[in-house]
Formats: C-alpha cells, structure tokens, sequence
C-alpha cells in the first residue's frame, strides 16, 4: 500500500537509530519517541487526578454509587460524540488535535483546583468538570491512537504498541502512587490538582516537537462517511471479537472504581493505600508489555488472549474475596499483566488491518468500547456494589467476565485462531468504495 510506504521512508528519513536491537529499535525514531513522553506525561496527570477525584468523592458522598457516576459522568461524552471524533481525527491533523486535547486537560485540572480552594459540600461541580473533561478523551483517543502508524514502519508496529503500552502503565503505576501520596501529605487535592494542570502542559511541548506524515484523507463530510468505522468493524470479525471481548469483560469484571472503597472500608488503609492499590494493575501491566515488547506474540495471539482475558476474571475475584492488603496487591498486579496481553493484541490488530483513511474513525469506534468498558464498567461497579454490597459485586463481575470469555470463545472462532499481522493488507484500498471512503483516488501527502 502506497501510505503505508510513505510512512515507511517518511521514518526511515526521521530516524536516527533505527537499526537497534528488535525489541528498542523504534526508540531510533525521534517522532515516536516524543510522542511516547506526551502520551506517558497525560496518563500520569490523568491517574493521579483520578485518584484525588475518587477519594474527594468518596469523603463527601461515602456513597459507592457518587463513585460509579464519576466514571459516567467522563464515558457519556464519548458515546455521544464518538462519531464526530472520530471523523474529526481523519479530517484534521492529527498532531493538532491532540495537543488542543491535551490543553483541555490542564484547563480542567485548573477548574478542578478552582473548585477544591474551599470547603466542597458538593459533588456537582466536581462532575460537570468530569464532563468537559470526557468531552476532550473523546477527541484525544481516536487523535493519538490514530497518529502512532504514521511515526514508525509497519514492520516495528507490533514493538511500538508494547512500549507504548509499557510506558502508559508505566504512568498509571506512577500517577495514583503520586496522587495518593500527595493528597496524603498536603491533606487534599489541591496539590494534585496543580500538579496534574502543569504535567499536562509540559505534555503540550512535547507533542509539539511530532511530525508525522500520512495520506491526505478527502474532505466530503456526509453520514456515509461518518459511518464507516462502524461498518469496518462490523464486516471484520477477528476486530468486532477483540474489541467486543474487552467491552464486556471489563464491564463486568472492573474493580477500580470500588477502590476507594476497599481501602476505606475493607482493607482499611488511608489515600496512601488507594494510590498503591490503583498503581498495582499499572505495574503489573507495564511488566507484561515490557515483556511483549521483546517477545511480541505471533502465532496464536488471539488464544492467548481469551486465556488472559479469562485470567484477568479470575484474579478480580480473588480480589474480591481477599482482606490481605498483600494479596490484593498481588491479584491486582496479575489483573493488569492479564489485560495487558488484550490491550496490545487488540491494538495491533486495530491498527495494522485498518487503511489511516480510515483509522481515525475506526479508533474512534475503539475507544468508545474502551470507554464503555471503563467508565461505565465504573458505574455498573457502583449500582452493583449499592445493591449486593461492595464484596459480591466484585466478585460476580469476575466470574462474569469468564463466563464472557467463554462466549466468545464460541462465538468468535476467527479470533480464537487469530495471529498478529505482520502487514498492511493490500486490499485495503480496494475496500474504501465498498466501505464508503471517498473514491477520488486523492494521494496528497499532508502534516498530520
């Protein structure tokens, strides 16, 4: 495929080491490593703000439910607009967008700190921020995911989407441990607050330095168009599978918004105790990918990932039923390195079988599952918890998440034989007129 390339010399040109060893030799090139520090940089302000939201929420409600609305108020957003966002990361440049996006998370980490200046009595404003702040993921997700192809060669993608994976949990492990411990020493959340709001603007600098380069998509905006992600991933089952897989596994088997309420209540350690318990998935997650960076999975990647998936159910109910905060940790470290194996499965197969014409969109898609599965996992975590109690609630989401394993390990037999792609197929562009892609054969290389 011509794009595909283009974006191979583009990088070859960009890059400055590109003949490491094979699991570092896409550190060789400048692009992807900024990108890399602003991704990384945005997941840490985003966790340890997370953390301080959760606890402030939990203080002044002490209700399981105000925490399930948290993740709601920040997934709504994104389902609402997913194919506006979509559309706009195939329309505008993609470095662009992202560092609009990322400036909308200082503005409000900056509200954030605004609001918590005084005594808060209320959640309301806390969850009007979380909405402008679902509003800016929404742009953000189908934005980043969409510029990474265009910063390495197809055959080092597999590799790319590991360390990213790796240095992202990386930043999950460090922000809720940061944001924990800050809101600990200073006794609220202003602090991380403020710390969050400036991490983001460095993340701004970073993603300036990005130049990627990729095919000029067409300009003609009709519903059409707009829709294609969606049918891609419906006529693509190994995609429709994965992403699927991970929609309802961790809508039902995700615990993270019930943490302050373990740390709290159950396992009784304060906000320093929440931060290592929301960093234990991150750390284990980080190890996996570290691992999968330099032993990426080829053969049989779609049956390890229905194992680890099934996985990742059974260590939340361990989870669920244990009152050693050592054990809790290890299970939630096993939960991250389980997840892990389906993050980067899935991103590679999103990535590497989908034409960048279209990939903006199709991301798009993605990232409305990944939402759904979080944050509205969040949610349903809350209702559950309000209901059964907060134990039972954990733990029948982990045994449903195996149930859904299962399922779709019937249901999905392409996925269950699935391998990583090494390529980008050429039938792509022969798809884009059955796919509804504009067919005016436009070539035009432009910044994206």
């Amino acid at each position: 495929m011509a794009g595909a390339q283009n974006v191979s010399n583009l990088n070859a040109n960009d890059a400055s080491g590109g003949n490491g060893g094979a699991g570092r030799a896409v550190f060789g090139y400048p692009s992807f490593v900024r990108y890399l520090g602003a991704r990384s940089l945005t997941v840490v302000a985003l966790q340890m703000q997370s953390v301080a939201v959760g606890w402030q929420v939990y203080e002044i409600t002490h209700s399981p439910l105000a925490l399930g609305l948290t993740g709601l108020a920040q997934f709504l957003p994104g389902i609402l607009l997913f194919l506006v966002s979509g559309h706009a990361a195939d329309r505008i440049a993609r470095r662009k967008l992202m560092m609009a996006c990322f400036g909308a998370f200082a503005i409000c980490s900056g509200s954030l700190l605004y609001v918590s200046r005084g005594e808060l009595n209320s959640v309301r404003p806390i969850y009007a921020i979380l909405v402008a702040l679902g509003v800016a993921r929404a742009f953000s997700g189908p934005a980043t995911r969409a510029l990474v192809p265009l910063l390495v060669p197809t055959d080092q993608f597999a590799s790319a989407v590991a360390w990213e994976a790796s240095l992202v949990q990386t930043g999950t492990v460090m922000g809720p441990a940061a944001g924990g411990l800050l809101y600990a020493l200073f006794r609220g959340p202003a602090v991380v607050y403020a710390t969050a709001m400036a991490t983001a603007i460095v993340a701004i600098a970073f993603a300036a330095g990005i130049k990627a380069r990729g095919p000029l998509a067409s300009r003609d905006v009709n519903m059409r168009s707009v829709l294609t992600g969606l049918r891609y991933i419906w006529r693509q089952k190994v995609i429709l599978g994965s992403v699927s897989l991970d929609l309802f596994a961790v809508l039902l088997g995700g615990a993270v918004a019930l943490l302050p309420v373990f740390a709290s209540d159950i396992l009784r350690t304060g906000p320093w105790g929440l931060g290592l318990l929301r960093a234990a998935p991150g750390a284990g997650a980080a190890a996996m990918a570290v691992l999968l960076a330099h032993r990426p999975l080829r053969r049989r990647a779609g049956a390890a990932m229905l194992w680890c998936v099934a996985g990742f159910g059974a260590f939340t109910v361990v989870f669920g039923v244990s009152r050693s905060f050592a054990l809790s940790l290890m299970a939630l470290l096993l939960v991250g390195a389980s997840d892990m194996v389906s993050v980067v499965t899935r991103g590679t197969l999103v990535q590497l079988s989908t034409p960048d014409e279209m990939r903006g969109r199709v991301n798009a898609v993605e990232m409305m599952f990944i939402g759904a599965s979080n944050e509205l996992g969040g949610f349903e975590s809350g209702i559950t918890a309000q209901w059964f109690g907060t134990v039972p609630a954990v733990v029948l989401g982990g045994l449903g998440a195996l149930v859904v394993t299962a399922l779709w390990a019937w249901r999905f037999p392409e996925l269950r034989k699935a391998a990583t792609p090494t390529a980008l197929p050429q039938q792509h562009t022969q798809q884009r007129g059955a796919l509804g892609a504009s067919d005016d054969g436009d070539t035009e290389m432009a910044e994206r």
